[in-house]
């Protein structure tokens, strides 16, 4: 599974509709949420706010709305291209601005299924999408004489979200892959004969 970095978009018209297709990373249901109540304020003056979204580890987390199209005609073809692209951790929007000709249902499935591929393909092609690795937060503190070692050997590994508080003592957080966590644990306890504990 891979998930998305950053936010990107795409944009196309079909008889005078216009639709804006919005990728965003999210990783729960609640951000979701959130991203397309804000979407819906944002463009108050569209027609319709379509959305989908796969969240999770094995992307078993779901979710679509036709926002007023007929049923089955917006959320479910967009859906569809998500799950089948392998992706993980991503809300997708469609904004659509009526132009005045009816697409009928096949027109509506074909609109909204494109604005997903096209978005997709924007994203993939600058490089936005990255195999979904599991991470574990993590915190430890630490002496001033072992904190160089340590920050050493924690620049081998992958980590993410780093925080570090400096007080009588150093304080450290944050997000490292689930496959390096006891290779951390062990060299910590291993330079500090045991003080330190993750």
């Amino acid at each position: 599974m891979d998930i998305l970095k950053d936010y990107t978009q795409s944009e196309f018209t079909v008889k005078g509709s216009r639709f804006l297709s919005e990728l965003f990373p999210c990783e729960t249901q609640a951000d979701a949420r959130n991203l397309i109540k804000s979407q819906k304020t944002k463009y108050a003056d569209s027609t319709h706010v379509v959305h989908a979204f796969v969240i999770g580890l094995g992307g078993e987390i779901l979710g679509m709305s036709d926002d007023g199209e007929p049923s089955g005609t917006a959320g479910r073809p967009a859906l569809d291209v998500l799950k089948g692209y392998g992706c993980t951790n991503v809300l997708l929007t469609i904004t659509r601005w009526f132009g005045g000709t009816l697409l009928g249902t096949g027109g509506l499935v074909k609109a909204y299924g494109d604005g997903a591929k096209q978005v997709l393909a924007v994203a993939t092609e600058a490089g936005l999408f990255v195999p979904y690795i599991e991470k574990k937060d993590f915190t430890f503190t630490c002496d001033y004489g072992t904190y160089q070692p340590v920050k050493r050997f924690m620049e081998t590994l992958e980590i993410s979200d780093l925080n570090e508080q400096f007080a009588a003592d150093i304080t450290v957080n944050g997000k490292i892959p689930v496959s390096q966590f006891e290779i951390l644990a062990a060299k910590l306890k291993d330079l500090s004969n045991g003080r330190i504990l993750l």
